[in-house]
């Protein structure tokens, strides 16, 4: 039997994840993914997609537990062999996808409307960043505006401030979010056998 505190806590955490989704597309250092997974866990996001397409693939559940703070034991994972087979499954479930990268067609993170439940993020490879079939079947691509000498932050830092802002974003326009009842109980009773 769990611990009663511990139940709580399950509880309160269940009902405060949100529909949404992180793609990451062709990471090569798996600890820079489980710095994403951190992010995703602390900012609530379940739903994480790795698409493992050029790069070698790993497993989500055995990476960088003291990276991700054991986050990877939390959410949930879906691996995909290309952009185009992730893409067409989340937009078959009615996800906008927002493709971050450096091009003069992007829009400000802080511009773009990330309060639709359904929104995904995509983050591409540690040096070549998104493929270009990732940012052609993306329905927005946005960038983080930096006001230094550098084009853009790390992978990790990148994600952290793209769930912030949607977070942000979903809190001020008071978007329900919230995964559904049925979504709930399901992560609650898995969580208790963990």
């Amino acid at each position: 039997m769990p611990n009663p505190e511990r139940v709580k806590k399950i509880k309160k955490v269940a009902v405060q994840r949100q529909q949404g989704v992180v793609i990451l597309e062709d990471i090569t250092d798996p600890h820079n993914a489980a710095a994403v997974l951190r992010s995703c866990e602390a900012f609530g996001i379940q739903r994480v997609c790795f698409v493992f397409d050029r790069e070698k693939r790993f497993n989500p559940r055995k990476i960088g537990k003291a990276v991700s703070a054991s986050a990877n034991k939390w959410l949930d994972f879906e691996i995909y062999a290309s952009a185009e087979e992730c893409f067409k499954k989340l937009k078959r479930q009615g996800y906008e996808i927002f493709a971050t990268v450096l091009d003069e067609q992007a829009r400000s993170i802080f511009e773009s409307r990330l309060t639709w439940p359904k929104t995904a993020l995509v983050f591409g490879n540690e040096h070549r960043g998104l493929s270009p079939e990732a940012v052609g079947l993306a329905d927005f691509r946005v960038y983080v505006p930096m006001q230094g000498f550098v084009q853009s932050l790390n992978l990790s830092v990148t994600a952290a401030v793209c769930l912030y802002e949607m977070r942000r974003q979903r809190q001020a326009a008071k978007t329900k979010c919230a995964l559904g009842a049925k979504e709930r109980r399901a992560l609650i009773s898995k969580w208790k056998k963990l």
